[in-house]
Formats: structure tokens, C-alpha cells, sequence
């Protein structure tokens, strides 16, 4: 599966995943709407099929391309931070609200997700979808992967000078956890914050297959089993694990 992170604003999306070449093209958290946006969280929130759904699920059908992407989702009187996942036929295959909320930033407006694991199959791949703060959680991340998670999606919306996430932080959950992490950032500004970009795609192994820098831009990089069944053999962590001194470790 070749793999694209469009790191830019919204309304170049359309034309980056025409240009991607790519099977899934995956965007920041909260493309759709921008992020620090204060009351106009709620005010520009819609239903997980609502009218910006289908939007992208048209452009998915136009370019066969899969996408996944960030957007306020209204639910009766709840909003969440969520991600997407569309397929190239335009399908919805899976919707993910955000578990932990950031400071308040999220949480003055949002309703935290109470689902840590959703997944999707995608052209044979298993698809597991997680935003921003999330990631900074092993214990999510580890979920994910004792789960079947191999290509874990991860929307943010990464600020100055946080750098160490993207840089150190999101390369080492692939590999404690073995599986592919696409990490897709923004790179603008909104009030006080400016976002670092950084987006990445990166192997079990550690290694970083696409790096982007700090402004706009589309990075791609391919994810194939064999070389995450060949990681897995190389670095037994998961097959090592001893769960039995791990209990009540976590609460």
C-alpha cells in the first residue's frame, strides 16, 4: 500500500490526493474545520454522514483513493473530535472520536470517545485510527497493535515546540509496538499556536520512510506485510511480552 500524508490547508486536499498516486491519502486532525477555533467548534460540527462526509467520500470515488481525515462530528448534543476513514470507492469503513483530550483545548469542547480500538480493513491492510495527544499513550498504542492494528492513523495537530513527538516520540511507539504509524500534522497557524508540521510515515523498525518539514507539503512512502512480518521476527516484543507482571500496572 502506498501511503500519503497531505500536510496543507483543506482546500488543497482535493488536488494533493489527485496528485498522490497513492492508495490512502490521510490529512491533519481537524482539516475540515481548523483546530483552535474556539465556539466555531460547534458551530461548523455535522454528523459522521453529514454534508462533508460526503464530500469526501465523492472526491475517494473521483481519484480512488481511500482518505482519512479530522473533523468536528456532532452527535445529538456531543461533539467530538474525530477521524474518518473513506475508501477508494467512497464507502465509509470507520469513524474514530478522540479517547484523550488535550488540556483545555479539547476539553472545552469536546466530549471525549469511550473507544480506544477502531479498525478497518483496507486493501488487505488492517487500518487502526488514533488522534494527536492519543499517541502519547503506550498503553493505547500497544491496544492497537495486540488488536491487529498494522497501519496505525494518527490525524494531529502537533504545536511549537513539541517537536520531540513527531521526531522521537511517534518513531518509537512504531517500534515498541511494531506496526507502521502515518502521522499527519498541520503546519499553519491559528491564534497563539503554530503548528510544527513534521508529518511522518514510519516502519516497525523504527525507521522514518517520509519525513516532511515545516511547511506545506505531500509525503508518501510505501507499507507492504512482508516488512512488518519481517520486523516482527527481528523484534520480538510483542511475542516477548509477559502479561502476568503486567496486571495492575495500567490503572
Amino acid at each position: 500500500m502506498k501511503v500519503a500524508i497531505h500536510q496543507g490547508p483543506f482546500a488543497e486536499l482535493p488536488d494533493a490526493v489527485a496528485a498522490s498516486g497513492a492508495d490512502l491519502v490521510v490529512a491533519a486532525e481537524m482539516i475540515t474545520t481548523g483546530y483552535h477555533i474556539g465556539a466555531r467548534t460547534h458551530e461548523l460540527a455535522e454528523p459522521a454522514d453529514g454534508p462533508t462526509a460526503a464530500r469526501m467520500s465523492a472526491l475517494a470515488g473521483e481519484t480512488g483513493v481511500a482518505l482519512a481525515y479530522g473533523y468536528p462530528e456532532l452527535d445529538g448534543g456531543d461533539v467530538y473530535n474525530s477521524v474518518q476513514l473513506v475508501d477508494a470507492a467512497g464507502h465509509r469503513l470507520a469513524n474514530y472520536r478522540k479517547t484523550h483530550l488535550f488540556g483545555d483545548l479539547d476539553r472545552a469542547w469536546f466530549t471525549p470517545g469511550g473507544e480506544a480500538v477502531v479498525q478497518a480493513d483496507l486493501d488487505g491492510v488492517r487500518v487502526g485510527l488514533l488522534i494527536c495527544y492519543d499517541v502519547e499513550f503506550p498503553e493505547l498504542v500497544r491496544a492497537h497493535a495486540l488488536a491487529g492494528t498494522e497501519l496505525l492513523v494518527v490525524p494531529t495537530a502537533l504545536m511549537s515546540p513539541y517537536h520531540l513527538v513527531a521526531d522521537t516520540l511517534v518513531p518509537a511507539r512504531a517500534y515498541e509496538s511494531q506496526l507502521f504509524v502515518a502521522y499527519a500534522n498541520r503546519c499553519d497557524t491559528e491564534q497563539e499556536l503554530t503548528y510544527c508540521g513534521r508529518s511522518c510515515v514510519v516502519a516497525p523498525t523504527g525507521d522514518v520512510l517520509a519525513r516532511a518539514g515545516a511547511g506545506p507539503e505531500l509525503i508518501t512512502a510505501e507499507v507492504t506485510r512482508a516488512a512488518l512480518v519481517a520486523s516482527r521476527l527481528e523484534n520480538t516484543h510483542l511475542a516477548d511480552r509477559r502479561p502476568d507482571l503486567y496486571r495492575g500496572t495500567t490503572a
